[in-house]
């Protein structure tokens, strides 16, 4: 994976939509896509090469996904699909659904229940931990273990809040980071180094992927003016690797996950 976000092509590009409409037109986005524009041009951008392919202009980016989560990226077509849209979310009339592979075995569901705070101690200006400062904010994650084996777990999370980085926080929380997380793992430094040189044979020595293993699966959207669902299944590299470090196949994931 590179420092900077790598070029789309129109037939990547196309390949992603899991669903187009008159309204939205719905992504699988791969973990190595950025979604807003970035200094690399529009067609390094989900919502910028989006924007080059159809030659509009005025396209709404409905949520965001970090870098290297994967999975459903809705972008809405007019002002009014975006309006419909942004309202569910800021109302909490949306469940969103994300599968990831954990370090560590989880046997039972668990409600994390922390308040999020920007980690003062850290020289990572985005980094973000579990804490009870004035300026924290209320945090809510259900995590619910799949399968386990070779001490990592497939999990579902779904936030019950929308805070930055807040699946990740409270998976570290948890002492069950998710796997391949540069920030919120084993070592902050990882994520330094990833951003001044890129990938480096000491990232591959720490982390045994690339990316962090988390994956937007299912959004689910509950407003009086909008009720639709979406999901996404796992992309290859993920498949690839819960089916080496667990020993199983999608088939322990309930079938619209698949």
């Amino acid at each position: 994976m590179p420092e900077q976000p790598p070029l789309i092509t129109e037939n990547e590009l196309t390949r992603w939509i899991i669903e187009e409409d008159a309204n939205f037109i719905v992504f699988n986005k791969p973990g190595h896509i950025v979604c807003h524009p970035s200094k690399n041009g529009p067609w390094s951008s989900l919502i910028g090469a989006t924007k080059e392919w159809k030659k509009q202009e005025k396209l709404h980016l409905v949520s965001r996904l970090d870098r290297e989560t994967s999975g459903i990226l809705i972008i809405a077509k007019n002002p009014l699909a975006a309006r419909h849209s942004q309202t569910a979310l800021e109302h909490r009339q949306v469940q969103k659904t994300y599968l990831a592979l954990v370090h560590g075995t989880m046997t039972e569901p668990v409600l994390v229940d922390e308040p999020i705070e920007r980690d003062p101690s850290s020289p990572i200006a985005i980094k973000h931990r579990v804490g009870r400062s004035t300026e924290a904010r209320t945090a809510v994650t259900f995590f619910t273990p799949i399968h386990a084996q070779n001490n990592h777990t497939l999990v579902q999370a779904a936030p019950h809040t929308g805070r930055t980085h807040q699946i990740r926080i409270h998976a570290q929380w948890l002492n069950h980071p998710i796997v391949g997380d540069k920030l919120y793992g084993p070592d902050d430094t990882l994520y330094l180094d990833f951003i001044q040189h890129g990938w480096t044979p000491r990232h591959a020595t720490h982390l045994p992927l690339p990316r962090h293993a988390l994956h937007a699966a299912r959004i689910e959207f509950k407003s009086p003016h909008l009720q639709r669902t979406f999901t996404a299944p796992l992309p290859e590299d993920l498949r690839n690797f819960c089916q080496k470090q667990l020993a199983a196949t999608t088939g322990i994931l309930p079938e619209h996950f698949r």
